[in-house]
C-alpha cells in the first residue's frame, strides 16, 4: 500500500506512563506500510517524543491541555479539519467525550473510546466527576475499546459488554526485550551499586493510584528485616514532592533509588529480587504484566485485574493488610521461580496488533 491509512492517536499527556508505553508498543509493532498513527498531546507534557517512533513515520502534534478545553477543542478541529482522517482513536478514558466530539463536528466516520482505567478509591470528586463523564462515554464514540473487562464493562455498560460491542485490547508487550544477558544485568547492578542487595522495584506514574506512600511503608518494614535492601522507584509524576517527603520522613533517603523517567524500564525490572505493586485501582497494570515477562516475582494488590495474571509469579494480597504482612510476604515470594503460562501468548504485541489491524480494517469497511 503505498499511501497508509494515518489514523489520529490522542494521548493527552506524555509523562513516560503506562497508557503511552501501550499505545507506543501498537505502534512500533502495526504494519507501517498500511497504518501510520498521528499523535496528539498536551503541550504541558513532561517528556518530548521518542525519536525512533518519529523515523519510522509518526507525527506527533501539540495542543493546548485539556483543562483549557474550549481552546483544546478549537485546536483539535483545526488539525482533524486539515488532515482528513477516517479514524480518531481517544485514549483519554472518560475525558474521550472531548475530542471525539470534536471529531463528530469535523465528520470523522470512525470515532474509538479507548478505557484504560477504572475508578477507585478515596478521590472523592474525581471519581464523582469520572461517573458523570462515563454517561457520554458513547455519545460520540462508534467502536468501544477497553484493557479489560473489567475496564470495559465500567465504562460502557454490562449490555455492550455481553453484546460484544466492546473489543479487548491487551496492554501488550515485546517479550524479545527481555531477554538480557547475565553480563548485563550484573553490569546494571554495578552501575546502580545494587550488588549483593536485597532489590524491591516499583514500576509506575507519582499518582494517587499507585499508592507509593502504602509502599514505603511497606518497604520501610523490609528493611528492618534485610537492612540491606533497596528500593527502585521508576517513573515521576504530580505527586513527586510528597513521595520525596514520604522517604524523608521515613528515613530511608540512603535506599531509595529515584530513577525519574525513562524510556526503557526493561532493565529495572530485571536487576529487581521482586515487584511490588499496591496499587488502589488499575484498569489492567502494564507493570504487573512486565514484571512477568522480566522473570520476576511480583506482589499485587487486589484491584489488578486477573486479567494481567500471566504465570505463577503472581501473588495477591488485601491492601487492608498491613504493611508488616505485605513485607513478609514479598521476602518469601521473591524465591519464587516465575513460570509464563499460555495466557502469556494474548500479551505478545506482533499478534494483538495484527488484531488492532483487523480492527481497524473491519471499521472501515462498515463505512465505505
Amino acid at each position: 500500500m503505498k499511501n497508509p491509512i494515518r489514523i489520529a492517536h490522542i494521548i493527552g499527556k506524555m509523562w513516560a506512563g503506562g497508557v503511552e508505553s501501550v499505545v507506543f508498543n501498537y505502534y512500533r509493532a502495526i504494519d507501517h506500510e498500511k497504518y501510520q498513527f498521528d499523535f496528539y498531546y498536551d503541550e504541558d507534557s513532561t517528556i518530548e517524543p521518542s525519536q525512533d517512533l518519529i523515523n519510522v513515520g509518526a507525527r506527533f502534534f501539540q495542543l493546548p491541555p485539556y483543562q483549557k478545553l474550549p481552546k483544546y477543542i478549537e485546536e483539535l478541529r483545526k488539525h482533524l479539519r486539515a488532515e482528513h482522517y477516517k479514524i480518531i482513536h481517544s485514549h483519554l478514558n472518560t475525558l474521550s467525550v472531548f475530542p471525539l466530539y470534536a471529531a463528530w463536528r469535523e465528520h470523522i466516520p470512525v470515532r474509538i473510546a479507548h478505557n484504560h482505567s477504572v475508578p477507585g478509591g478515596t478521590e472523592i470528586s474525581r471519581n464523582i466527576t469520572k461517573q458523570i463523564l462515563r454517561r457520554f462515554s458513547k455519545v460520540f464514540s462508534t467502536e468501544y475499546f477497553a484493557c479489560s473487562e473489567k475496564a470495559g464493562r465500567w465504562m460502557f455498560g454490562n449490555k455492550a459488554f455481553s453484546t460484544g460491542k466492546v473489543f479487548i485490547i491487551k496492554n501488550a508487550i515485546d517479550f524479545e526485550k527481555f531477554n538480557i544477558a547475565k553480563e548485563e544485568i550484573e553490569q546494571n547492578k554495578k552501575l546502580l551499586t545494587i550488588q549483593n542487595k536485597f532489590v524491591v522495584c516499583h514500576v509506575g506514574r507519582f499518582t494517587y493510584a499507585k499508592n507509593h506512600q502504602f509502599l514505603l511503608d511497606v518497604f520501610k518494614e523490609i528493611h528492618s528485616i534485610k537492612p540491606e535492601a533497596v528500593l527502585i522507584l521508576v517513573g515521576d509524576g504530580e505527586l513527586y514532592d510528597e513521595i520525596i517527603k514520604g522517604i524523608k520522613i521515613r528515613g530511608l533517603e540512603d535506599c531509595v533509588i529515584l530513577t525519574g523517567k525513562v524510556q526503557n524500564v526493561t532493565s529495572y525490572y530485571k536487576v529487581a529480587d521482586v515487584v511490588i505493586i499496591p496499587s488502589i485501582f488499575e484498569g489492567l497494570s502494564l507493570a504487573t504484566v512486565e514484571s512477568q515477562a522480566a522473570g520476576i516475582p511480583v506482589l499485587i494488590s487486589k484491584a489488578i485485574p486477573e486479567e494481567a495474571v500471566i504465570s505463577d509469579g503472581c501473588t495477591y494480597m488485601n491492601l487492608n493488610v498491613s504493611p508488616k504482612i505485605w513485607a513478609d510476604t514479598a521476602i518469601k515470594v521473591a524465591d519464587k521461580k516465575v513460570h509464563l503460562t499460555d495466557k502469556s501468548e494474548e500479551y505478545d504485541i506482533h499478534k494483538q496488533a495484527l488484531y488492532l489491524e483487523n480492527l481497524y480494517s473491519s471499521a472501515l469497511k462498515r463505512i465505505q
